[in-house]
């Protein structure tokens, strides 16, 4: 790894947020953000790869690995620089895509989901090798699709490098774990997702004669009932309990006095450690038989029930990193900048550590997440400088260890 040609404003993770903000990436668009990233890996050496991945009727997604190094153990950082949209930008007090800095904070879309980690990171990265080689190999598995479907971004991208022989020692990925303060909270796992759509189908009629009509309200409300009544579980050593959260019921029904023809509940779980995908649907599909059976029984000449269930595509698996080195390693460098003993969670949503732990252990660890998706997204300067030490010092460790 070169240093010698290396831009001394590579090692300011302010600037470098600043350009990456600059870049208006929402998903699906890298507008250059990926460009920038590749610039700055150039600089120290790295050899870098712009694989455009597709799908049908959906936009095709670029993507970016940089790697240097081919002996030792390898690392790998990951992360995203696709972006959610910025909504009405008249409600910041900031242009969502201007980087501007006022009292110490950084205000843009991005700056802690996720360019903010990947700019400390690149900065760290910098600062680490301006002072000697690193003894091993380092890569940047970078996609622009984890805000968007996530089908042409870091699984295939995995793919891909993988079948050109590329193996992992260990991965971090920089989104934002920290609850309060930077520090407070790596992320060890994640609980699985599954979504699914409820259809009761009925008969469209007037609401004055109901017996030449099929409501399927009701029934939607009995399995629904079902679904939501019991506790799919009390949670277990490593993950708080599962929880089936319904997201919309909508019959498209806009009359009063119109009884719908069909309804539409669509739901989520997030599951923990004592569930698959394959468990929870059967779980799930059982309950709804069972509520459907007992509506049927409970009234005399009623009808079954008529539904179905739809399961949408690429469940997220639950999973648990139990490796000593990866955690001790970040763990011991948020303590040495920060002075805090970080937490180990497997809260939150899901994140493409998802598809890298099918590859090597996987940790996230990034900056402080209350203001991610939000109006007025920011970090502030300080956290930027601090989780930049810390990365330096992990990386340090990783490769003397």
């Amino acid at each position: 790894m070169k240093a010698d040609l290396i831009n001394m404003q590579y090692t300011d993770p302010v600037f470098l947020l600043q350009q990456l903000i600059r870049c208006r990436s929402v998903a699906p668009d890298e507008d250059g953000a990926l460009s920038f990233v590749q610039g700055c890996v150039e600089a120290m050496g790295f050899a870098v790869n712009r694989p455009v991945f597709s799908d049908h009727d959906i936009p095709d997604i670029e993507n970016l690995y940089a790697k240097c190094g081919n002996t030792g153990p390898h690392l790998m950082f990951a992360g995203h620089t696709d972006v959610v949209p910025a909504g009405d930008e008249t409600k910041w007090s900031h242009p969502p895509f201007a980087g501007d800095i006022t009292d110490g904070v950084l205000y843009g879309r991005g700056a802690v989901d996720m360019k903010g980690s990947i700019a400390c990171f690149l900065a760290a990265l910098t600062q680490v090798i301006q002072k000697k080689p690193i003894n091993g190999t380092v890569s940047l598995l970078i996609t622009g699709d984890e805000e968007g479907l996530a089908i042409n971004g870091t699984a295939k991208l995995l793919q891909w490098a993988a079948a050109k022989g590329e193996t992992w020692d260990a991965a971090l990925v920089g989104e934002p774990t920290c609850l309060n303060d930077l520090g407070d909270t790596i992320k060890t796992g994640r609980r699985g997702s599954l979504s699914g759509i409820l259809t009761v189908n009925g008969r469209q009629g007037h609401v004055a004669y109901p017996h030449l009509a099929d409501n399927p309200l009701p029934g939607i409300i009995t399995l629904l009932t079902a679904l939501i009544d019991k506790p799919l579980d009390n949670g277990s050593k490593n993950f708080q309990p599962s929880n089936l959260e319904l997201t919309s019921i909508d019959s498209a029904n806009k009359a009063s006095n119109v009884i719908p023809a069909g309804v539409k509940a669509r739901f989520n779980i997030r599951f923990n450690d004592l569930w698959s995908p394959e468990t929870l649907m059967a779980e799930i599909e059982r309950r709804l038989g069972e509520a459907a059976g007992i509506a049927c029984t409970a009234v005399p000449g009623k009808t079954p029930v008529d539904y179905t269930i739809t399961w949408l595509p690429n469940p997220a698996a639950v999973f648990l990193t139990c490796n000593d080195r990866i955690i001790r390693t970040i763990s011991d460098a948020i303590t040495k900048i920060t002075g805090k003993k970080p937490g180990l969670s497997t809260s939150g949503g899901t994140s493409d550590a998802r598809f890298i732990k099918d590859y090597c252990p996987v940790v996230e660890f990034g900056l402080v997440g209350q203001t991610m998706h939000k109006t007025d997204e920011c970090v502030t300067v300080s956290d930027l400088e601090k989780l930049t030490a810390i990365y330096q010092h992990f990386i340090e460790q990783f490769f003397a260890g």
